[in-house]
């Protein structure tokens, strides 16, 4: 599919809002991460709220205020809601207590790879990697610098999803049947399982970033 522009009606089913924020108090953090997990094993065991209701004996409307982390649940309650669904206390905590991951890559520290199917004097440099992690996705943004030793080269297909931003000098780059002309500041996003890649480079040296996220099990 061509796309001339990013047009409003095409986000308007985008719900997460980029610049929310937490509640500093972590009980509040800990309610969210609790509600969380009560539901993931609730719908892992494919229960309704009403079905788990009679089970614990707690209403339905303390399990909905519990899974939307809207209260905070005695010991007593979580053991109970632990022994209906069969699982230890503890992993109502699961999520509280993970590890956050970030990597901060200095300007020139990349690591520079050869990745599968590069050609001759495309270099890429990762610019920082998050392997398993809560959110089921995994993301690998590159720098890719092209030169006038670069060649073309045959078009990658993979899975995921990729964006292209464009930095410096121009490329006319290929999905599928289309080639679109990429400039300083242009964006590509597009379903990397279709062939792509630098058909004809225009204006060099020419720099862009490229970021690619999947699923963490494929």
């Amino acid at each position: 599919m061509k796309i001339d522009k990013l047009k409003p009606e095409m986000v308007n089913a985008l719900t997460q809002d980029p610049h929310s924020t937490r509640d500093d108090d972590r009980e509040k953090v800990l309610e969210i991460a609790i509600g969380r997990e009560v539901r993931a094993f609730r719908r892992q065991q494919e229960i309704t709220v009403a079905e788990l209701s009679n089970l614990t004996g707690l209403s339905i409307g303390m399990l909905s205020k519990i899974e939307n982390g809207n209260t905070s649940p005695s010991l007593t309650t979580l053991q109970t809601l632990a022994n209906a669904l069969s699982v230890p206390l503890t992993s109502f905590f699961r999520r509280f207590e993970e590890a956050r991951v970030a990597v901060h890559t200095k300007s020139g520290e990349g690591v520079e790879i050869d990745r599968e199917g590069t050609r001759a004097n495309h270099q890429y440099n990762l610019l920082g990697h998050i392997g398993s992690n809560a959110s089921g996705v995994i993301v690998e943004p590159y720098l890719i610098t092209l030169s006038k030793k670069s060649d073309v080269f045959q078009t990658f297909q993979h899975g995921g999803i990729e964006t292209i931003y464009m930095l410096d000098g121009e490329v006319d780059y290929r999905h599928g049947d289309e080639v679109y002309p990429l400039k300083p500041g242009d964006t590509l996003f597009f379903d990397a399982d279709a062939p792509h890649g630098p058909e004809r480079l225009v204006s060099l040296p020419a720099r862009y970033l490229s970021i690619i996220s999947y699923p963490q099990n494929t």
